[in-house]
């Protein structure tokens, strides 16, 4: 073995310099309050601090969409990137969601709301609420996150029937100590918090005690004849309360059952029948505080698929929410503290929403549209991130697979544009942010036509990243097996073919059209596949530099009306305005707008000169495009499409040479190969064809 090896002073070592230093300490309530006179952000309720741990984690302001990026979901600074989300739809629903809960930190409203996640299956909602989760998880390990809770201790020194093994009780509800003082004496402590808080919001803490915890406190106040200093001193510590989901403190996700055994103890609690026989049925302390809001008071609940739960089941969310309290059998009314999320579908949020019974609860939701990525290269970065957060094989992924396996997604997503200008392959480009100046697309227009358009909202519906995710996964295992060092975009259209009308969540009626967009993306694949070789194989920068220049005198002496002089003759001539348009119809610019063009890269050279910078036309990307096109036009003829298909054919030197080139833009030697037979074959039917 070489190398650095991890032993266990070191592992003991980092795991205690990760956790809080008083973690397991007790303090004395004169110390809490002096605490939170000096940090008054250490007494904020759930929405409060839920609110101040995604600031904690970084922010970036994105100007042109008016929203806030938040970098736990942008970059995943706890786990190194591993759970980033894309796409500017998905982290516009993050910057709703965000906006909901700091709204319920200033006492706004959204603070007496469940905020519903609402999208497809594999939108990433599910995932953007554990992410969350996780991260309040490690907000409340911090100096900035940190609460406290408290504990009862030595009752039986004074509660006669108290059971020995309850001498010592933590607050079942793990509520703040400020609850201790009785609300006048509470809420002048508050007034002075308020005074020091920098905060926009302030502190507000009107409850009342969970009925065990009142339970002692009359004992005890009865015992010391009201010395309340008597009864917090002797018979309370302060303990650090720290979120933890597996131990269901702070953090608490519930998932529906089977209908028939929905019982509403399963989120308020119910007896604890192991005291009733020691404190008698109606007692407080046999009651178990195990329900899930109890669980979650001071941080998150989180429904899972929460509509599916029955009519009648839901109830129990109106308290909770608008009351902020949860009423249990068989005991007394319990406030929390809480931020409630809820999770579901749309087949679930269709049925509720039309079911008049469901209006006082629909009344209680603010949703929050968690769609599906809209634009392709973002959709592209999430198969990436599978692929490297798996044990991949030692494989390939060759151009453009990652990329057109998104754009497939993207085209079962989108809204069909109303305008016949533009079709959806181009409509999936612009919100790729592919509009090149002189194109005539508005994006912003095309998503407002399209929110008016679809039934609930653009995204809701189309292909789950899931299926495209599994397929990609299939294909590389297939490739393996094939011993193929390579993945392809054919080879995944394959399994796109083979498999679409194999998974569930795909609607019978959309297979026809989902093949026609698969073949959308075929064409589009073909296209890039030879723009690639045409790279390889007729790329020449120097010719480009050449062209470059000449088609640049042609254009200024255009723009001044003046002449130029022949390269052969050395006469003065007039623009050559066959070669200008030979470059320009490369782009499919028409005639009427060749002089936009011809001014718009006039400007750039002029700008550029300005900056000191010499002409380059790779640098215009273009103007790089439409040279790049013309020589492929200028050479094409000269090869031999058709040979490209059969690997004898060719001389090795040169064949070696294309493959080269083809594998400095990314591509594996077998990947290389194939592109170069693909793209030889339907170029050589494209010129039988003409």
């Amino acid at each position: 073995m070489t190398g650095d090896i991890e032993t266990l002073e070191q592992l003991s070592t980092d795991y205690k310099e990760s956790m809080p230093a008083d973690l397991r300490e007790t303090k004395s309530f004169d110390w809490y309050l002096e605490e939170v006179y000096e940090d008054p952000k250490v007494a904020r309720n759930a929405h409060q601090r839920v609110a101040d741990m995604f600031d904690y984690y970084g922010t970036t302001y994105d100007e042109t969409e008016g929203m806030v990026e938040y970098q736990l979901a942008s970059e995943d600074p706890l786990g190194g990137g591993e759970n980033t989300f894309y796409g500017k739809v998905i982290h516009q629903s993050i910057h709703e969601f965000v906006n909901k809960v700091k709204s319920g930190a200033r006492r706004l409203g959204p603070e007496r709301r469940i905020k519903l996640l609402l999208g497809p299956v594999g939108s990433g909602k599910s995932h953007f609420d554990k992410q969350v989760r996780r991260y309040f998880e490690d907000y409340t390990l911090r100096e900035d996150g940190r609460m406290y809770t408290f504990r009862w201790t030595n009752l039986c020194d004074v509660i006669q029937d108290q059971d020995p093994a309850d001498d010592t009780v933590r607050s079942p509800m793990n509520q703040d100590p400020l609850v201790l003082l009785p609300l006048e004496q509470r809420q002048r402590v508050i007034d002075d918090l308020n005074e020091n808080l920098d905060a926009p919001y302030t502190i507000q803490n009107e409850q009342a005690l969970d009925p065990e915890s009142e339970f002692y406190m009359d004992k005890l106040l009865a015992y010391y004849e009201d010395d309340l200093q008597q009864v917090l001193e002797n018979h309370v510590e302060i303990v650090r309360f720290v979120a933890d989901e597996n131990k269901r403190q702070g953090l608490e996700t519930f998932e529906p059952k089977d209908k028939k055994n929905q019982d509403e103890t399963e989120l308020t609690g119910d007896v604890n029948y192991s005291k009733i026989a020691i404190y008698g049925e109606s007692d407080p302390r046999a009651f178990d505080y195990s329900g899930a809001f109890c669980n979650a008071n001071r941080g998150i609940f989180s429904g899972e698929e929460l509509l599916k739960l029955q009519r009648e089941f839901l109830y129990d969310f109106l308290h909770a929410t608008q009351e902020q309290t949860i009423k249990p059998k068989n005991n007394p009314r319990i406030d929390i503290d809480q931020v409630i999320v809820g999770r579901t579908n749309m087949p679930e949020y269709k049925d509720k929403k039309g079911d008049e019974k469901m209006e006082a609860f629909n009344d209680r939701t603010k949703r929050i549209d968690f769609p599906y990525v809209l634009s392709y290269e973002d959709e592209a970065s999430i198969y990436e991130k599978m692929l490297n957060n798996a044990d991949v094989p030692d494989i390939n992924v060759e151009p453009h697979t990652l990329e057109m396996a998104g754009l497939f997604g993207v085209l079962t997503r989108i809204e069909d544009p109303d305008t016949e200008t533009v079709g959806l392959l181009s409509k999936a480009k612009a919100y790729n942010g592919e509009i090149d100046e002189g194109d005539d697309i508005d994006t912003k227009k095309l998503r407002e036509e399209a929110e008016q358009k679809a039934e609930i909202g653009e995204g809701m519906v189309g292909v789950s990243p899931r299926f495209i995710g599994d397929e990609i996964a299939e294909a590389i295992m297939d490739s393996k097996h094939r011993q193929r060092g390579f993945l392809s975009p054919l080879t995944v259209f394959n399994f796109f073919e083979e498999n679409l009308e194999h998974h569930g969540s795909i609607p019978e009626d959309n297979f026809e059209q989902y093949y026609r967009y698969l073949e959308t993306v075929r064409e589009e694949y073909k296209e890039r596949a030879i723009e690639d070789v045409r790279h390889a194989l007729a790329y020449d920068i120097d010719e480009i530099q050449r062209q470059g220049e000449k088609y640049m005198d042609h254009v200024m002496a255009y723009i001044d009306d003046d002449t130029i002089e022949d390269e052969l003759t050395g006469r003065e001539q007039e623009p050559d305005e066959t070669f200008l348009r030979s470059v320009e119809e490369k782009l499919d610019i028409p005639e009427d707008r060749k002089e936009d063009f011809r001014q718009e890269v006039s400007n750039w050279v002029s700008r550029r000169a300005r900056e000191g910078e010499a002409f380059n036309p790779q640098d215009n990307e273009r103007l790089r495009r439409a040279l790049e096109r013309k020589l492929w036009e200028d050479k094409k003829h000269n090869i031999n499409f058709s040979a490209l298909v059969s690997a004898n054919e060719f001389d090795d030197d040169e064949r070696s040479a294309w493959i080269d080139a083809l594998i400095e833009q990314g591509y594996s030697e077998g990947g290389a190969k194939e592109v170069l037979e693909f793209a030889g074959a339907e170029v050589a039917k494209t010129e039988m064809e003409d």
